[in-house]
This record gives structure tokens, C-alpha cells and sequence, in this order.
């Protein structure tokens, strides 16, 4: 059988991965960008080399005969899911959660005040994003959410530009944090530091940049009986206690930078007239329910940028069933769900199917679950009426799209690698879709 999976990151790798280890299905990985690994390439942290390293176990996926990655092609506006339903006898959904949740409080929406999603974009060259669309002249900065996208934006706006070299950083990007007048990043989080999200790897992380201090309020390290309880049952959340006590009982060293980890806090406005100058806060508490409620207390930090980091929403596929509360496509083991009822030969995978959560590697198990209602269903499904692989190749030259097939996509790397020997780097990654598409036409369509 041929299927096409739409999305190239982990979710799409490990369910192409697993469709050509059963040797029933032969595989086209779609994805709108000229370049695979979706969040490995576009939302790790430049400086997260060893996470970023799975992208040559993704690379093992799209060199197996049986999958053949088509990139720069949009479903939905390319080619319709309808469409693909005449070359393919099933289509895996695995386009991740591409937006971001709003805060949804006075002055979200002021010059200088972002999403996460919109920083990570920039700084991974993300062909999307605008190159100018962060200067870095703020000196201080408001990042609201403590999960391990709030710790990886603080570590990249804290870290001296100089350690970013060895990494394949857009040279753009390093050129505006060398510029960067960033001193005080403020970091806020609406619950206590037993509900925070992110791990005990990469709050150290924050605690061994060269040049920064790291500020901790003991008070907000009180913990409630709820909370003590939740704490000692979960020994990655006294990890994690340990080290933000061990921080808080440290005394400044006076660099040049400083980050203030504070919690119970939530924001109540942006302020500023023309633009971003500040945040309201309100200081919180966990009532008898469980719940976070309001104190009435508030404060006012000086902020000259604020960043949203307060979880992600998947985006519809036009032509799919979405579940708009929830953010995700409905589903019951993978199958896609319209009224309760399973879509023939319709399938998803990743956050798309079960919403933001969990690490890369959660993705293979996801995929595989998917995978095996696809095989177990593939009896009943309706052959493709075009068996040919190549015609929707033929269909999408017609329309103008340049696709990348792998040689491509090996292209762009071999003149990201030369560009950054141009500027004495290993490597720097080529950040406009134009120049992407230049770089992958210098190989042959194979």
C-alpha cells in the first residue's frame, strides 16, 4: 500500500519508520518546509547539540528505500487531503501544535510583547519568522511560564553570544546577541515551583551560564502541605527543590546579567502606551480546591519585552475534523474521528493527535500505536485510483511547486556547511525559504 504522512518532525519520522519496517507500505513524507525533523531543526535550542543529534537517527528513516521525503509542499493549499485520497491509500496526520496560547490580558498584543513560539522561531531560523523580527535592545526582559520552553528562550537571551559559535545558529542571530543589551530577564510563574514544568536538566542549565546570576525569593520556595506531599512523591520535583533552594541561599556574584526566577505570580496586564514597558502581576495562592486564585496583591516589574510561554495548540488541516476546544485533531488509537466515527484510511500521530505533551522519544510509541490501527484497518481500505508514485509529483509540477525530494534537502546541508566555514563556523543554517529552495535545486531531483 502507498501512504503519505504529512509532517516530517519525530511524530512523522517514527510512524514513516514504522510503516517501512512492516514492509506493507511504501511511504511520501510531506511537510510544507524544504527541510525535515520539524521542532529537532525549528524548536531546539541551538545549544542543545545532543537533543538536536537525533535528527541522525530521523536521517536513517528518509535514506530507507521505502520512504521518500516531498518537501515544500502545503497540504491544503498545494494539494488538498481530498486529493491526496487519489494517490494514497491512507494519510497519517503529524503536524504538531504550531501556535501558541495567549495570555489574554490587557495589552498582549502592544509592540514588544511576543510569543515564545515567535522567539524560538527566530533564533532556529525558522523560514517563517522574520529575520529583524527580534533586536534585543530591551534591558529587561518578562518570561511568563516555567516550562522547558521558558527555561530554553531565558538561557538564550542570558548566554554570551560567543558560546552559541560552535552551534549552527543563524548568522543573523548571533550577529543581534553579540548587540544584545539584555541585562535583568525576569521569569514568572503562575503556580509554585512544585507545579513548574520544566526539568531538573535544564534548570541547572540556567545555573551554569558564565555570566549571569541566578535570583531565587526563599519565599516563594514555602511550600503548602498539598504541595510538600506532591514533592515528596516525586523525586524529579525535589530535584528540581534542591536546586532552586541551593539558589536562593547563594549570594549575587555581581555579573554582568541577572535572572530572577520568581513563582505565584500571574500576569494581569502588559503596560505601555506605544509599546512594551512593563508587567502587572498579581501575587497567587492554591485555595482548598486545588485551584489558583488571585490574592489581590499586585507588583509591577520594568520590562521592555515580554514573551508568552504558556503552552502550544495545534492547527487545523483543512479538509480534517477538529476539536477547536482541545486544540487537536479528535482520534481513538490514531484513528481520526468525524462525529464520533472513524475516517476511512485517515489517521494521525505526534501533538496533533494527542496534544503538547511529553518528550521527543514519546513520539515513537505514539507513532506505533497509530501505526498499528492503520496496518490492522489496511484489509478494508480502498486501493488509491492512481498507482502511480510519481503522479503526484506530476500534479504538484503542474501547479508550480518546487518541490525537495532528499537530494534536495542534502544540498541545503552541504551549503549550510559552507557557509559557515565562510564565516569560520562548522555550520549556520540558511534562514529564508528562497535561498533554501536555491540551495536544494543545486542537486539533482532524485
Amino acid at each position: 500500500m502507498r501512504v503519505a504522512v504529512v509532517g516530517s518532525g519525530p511524530a512523522g519520522a517514527y510512524a514513516a519508520a514504522a510503516l517501512a519496517r512492516s514492509g506493507e507500505a511504501a511511504v511520501d513524507v510531506l511537510d510544507r518546509l524544504p527541510c525535515p525533523y520539524g521542532l529537532v531543526r525549528y524548536g531546539v535550542a541551538p545549544d542543545h547539540e545532543k537533543i538536536k543529534s537525533i535528527s541522525t537517527t530521523l536521517q536513517r528513516v528518509f535514506e530507507d528505500p521505502a520512504v521518500r521525503f516531498v518537501g515544500n509542499v502545503e497540504v491544503g493549499a498545494d494539494v488538498s487531503l481530498a486529493e491526496l485520497g487519489r494517490y494514497y491509500d491512507a494519510v497519517v496526520l503529524s503536524t504538531g501544535a504550531a501556535t501558541d496560547r495567549r495570555l489574554g490580558v490587557e495589552g498582549e498584543d502592544l509592540p514588544g510583547s511576543f510569543s515564545a513560539t515567535e522567539f524560538v522561531s527566530w533564533y532556529c531560523g525558522h523560514p517563517d519568522g522574520r529575520i529583524d523580527a527580534f533586536g534585543l535592545e530591551a534591558r529587561s526582559v518578562a518570561v511568563i511560564g516555567v516550562g522547558n520552553v521558558a527555561v530554553d528562550v531565558t538561557r538564550i537571551l542570558a548566554r554570551p553570544a560567543d558560546e552559541l559559535r560552535r552551534t549552527d545558529v543563524p548568522d543573523n542571530v548571533l550577529q543581534v546577541l553579540e548587540r544584545s543589551r539584555v541585562e535583568d530577564v525576569h521569569v514568572f510563574g503562575r503556580r509554585g515551583p512544585a507545579q513548574a514544568k520544566f526539568t531538573t536538566k535544564e534548570l541547572r542549565e540556567l545555573g551554569e551560564l558564565t555570566d549571569t546570576d541566578v535570583l531565587v525569593d526563599p519565599a516563594d520556595l514555602v511550600l503548602d502541605e498539598a504541595a510538600a506531599q506532591l514533592v515528596a512523591e516525586k523525586p524529579a520535583l525535589r530535584r528540581n527543590l534542591d536546586v532552586l533552594q541551593a539558589w536562593a541561599d547563594r549570594t549575587p556574584a555581581g555579573r554582568s546579567r541577572r535572572l530572577h526566577l520568581r513563582f505565584w505570580q500571574r500576569p494581569v496586564a502588559v503596560l505601555g502606551d506605544r509599546r512594551v514597558c512593563g508587567l502587572r502581576l498579581e501575587r497567587t495562592r492554591v485555595d482548598a480546591t486545588g485551584s489558583t486564585v488571585g490574592t489581590g496583591e499586585t507588583s509591577t516589574v520594568e520590562a521592555q519585552m515580554v514573551l508568552r510561554s504558556v503552552g502550544y495548540r495545534g492547527v487545523p488541516v483543512p479538509g480534517a475534523p477538529f476539536d477547536v476546544q482541545q486544540g487537536r485533531i479528535p482520534q481513538e488509537r490514531g484513528r481520526v474521528l468525524r462525529d464520533g466515527e472513524p475516517v476511512p484510511g485517515l489517521y494521525v500521530a505526534g501533538w496533533i493527535k494527542r496534544g503538547p505533551t511529553g518528550v521527543i522519544g514519546t513520539n515513537k510509541s505514539d507513532a506505533n500505536e497509530t501505526v498499528a490501527s492503520l496496518l490492522e484497518d489496511a484489509p478494508s481500505l480502498p486501493p488509491a485510483p492512481e498507482s502511480d508514485p510519481d503522479a503526484v509529483l506530476a500534479l504538484l509540477a503542474e501547479r508550480g511547486v518546487e518541490v525537495v525530494l532528499w537530494s534536495g534537502w542534502c544540498a541545503i546541508e552541504e551549503a549550510e556547511i559552507a557557509q559557515g566555514r565562510a564565516l569560520g563556523r562548522e555550520r549556520a543554517k540558511i534562514v529564508e525559504r528562497a535561498e533554501l529552495l536555491r540551495a536544494a535545486t543545486a542537486a539533482p531531483r532524485t
